[in-house]
């Protein structure tokens, strides 16, 4: 034991009524894992613990020290939590903890689950968004800080937690706009937070967000993100990809060969500086081509072989299986 740690629980006068177990291990294990004597002389006592199902302000002491050494220790978490039930422990004192350890384990599932748990008893989750904007200056792109994010709104509902969500998703997008998150967390809000109920106000929010992501595409063709963005509005309004062709066209040429400017709020061309032909807009006009059927199956392979060849060389062998595929249904 080093002089910067804790002294062992077999050393402590207050932990010799616990009969510390150890770790179940084959004779000859395969792939045996070499924990620290720290760690395993906390887990040993752990399971002590657990099988005289104690729960008392030492275990969570224990348990505090264990998810510190392994922030990833399921069994540690559900029995910490437990324990702070059974106690009647403070359950915001418990929330500032998770603040210090939600930082530094930004990407441990179990630290966000504990959260939740916590904010079911405490029913206070307006400073959670302001703890969770913190968060996302460290990592903007953490899928379970989104998750939790998204569950927070859902599970509470209420119309004053919704109300700012456009506002942050906007900053967000403007801070990074490939970040694929905010664009999936923009799709949450905007479409299924039921913000818009009247038929009116879903006809307004459904051209305002295609005139959102089309001028978004106009400035950076090459994010998938917003493509993606843009196929989820058309499946979840019925609108048929064939209505964006005018749109989709311009990013499949160079920039040397665009159109005359032309003033068209609805289809805004690519922007001066774009990274043009758009492989992304290849596949968006091959599936429109694949979707109409007939003869235009054959436009839409010349698009995959354009893909295989030349403009997403990276997946070759994808774009050759879809030329295939499309090949057998024309000789059906």
């Amino acid at each position: 034991m080093s002089d910067s740690e804790p002294p062992h629980y077999a050393d402590r006068p207050e932990w010799s009524d616990v009969v510390p177990i150890e770790q179940f291990e084959n004779m000859n294990p395969l792939a045996p894992i070499f924990y620290s004597t720290e760690y395993k002389d906390a887990a040993d006592y752990f399971r002590g613990i657990i099988k005289t199902e104690e729960k008392s302000q030492r275990v969570l002491e224990l348990t505090e020290h264990l998810i510190r050494l392994n922030p990833a220790h399921y069994t540690a978490w559900q029995y910490r939590y437990e324990t702070l039930v059974a106690t009647d422990a403070n359950f915001e004192n418990e929330l500032r903890l998770m603040d210090e350890l939600a930082i530094t384990h930004l990407k441990t599932y179990q630290v966000w689950h504990h959260r939740r748990l916590l904010i079911m008893k405490i029913r206070k989750p307006d400073p959670e968004l302001g703890f969770i904007a913190k968060t996302f200056k460290i990592d903007a792109k953490n899928y379970h800080t989104w998750s939790y994010r998204q569950w927070l709104l859902a599970y509470f509902n209420n119309d004053h937690l919704w109300i700012g969500e456009p506002d942050f998703v906007d900053e967000m997008l403007n801070a990074d706009i490939r970040n694929n998150s905010a664009w999936h967390h923009r799709f949450f809000v905007v479409f299924q937070s039921g913000l818009h109920q009247g038929e009116e106000d879903r006809e307004r929010v459904l051209r305002r967000e295609l005139t959102y992501v089309k001028q978004s595409i106009s400035l950076v063709p090459n994010n998938a993100s917003a493509w993606n963005y843009l196929r989820g509005i058309l499946k979840h309004s019925s609108i048929p990809y064939a209505r964006m062709i005018t749109f989709v066209q311009p990013y499949t040429l160079p920039l040397e060969e665009q159109p005359p400017d032309l003033v068209d709020l609805e289809n805004p061309p690519p922007s001066k500086g774009a990274h043009l032909p758009c492989a992304l807009a290849f596949e968006f006009l091959a599936d429109i081509y694949e979707t109409e059927g007939g003869d235009s199956i054959l436009k839409a392979t010349e698009l995959w072989k354009s893909l295989a060849n030349e403009y997403d060389v990276a997946r070759k062998r994808y774009w050759e299986y879809r030329i295939k595929e499309g090949l057998r249904t024309l000789q059906q």
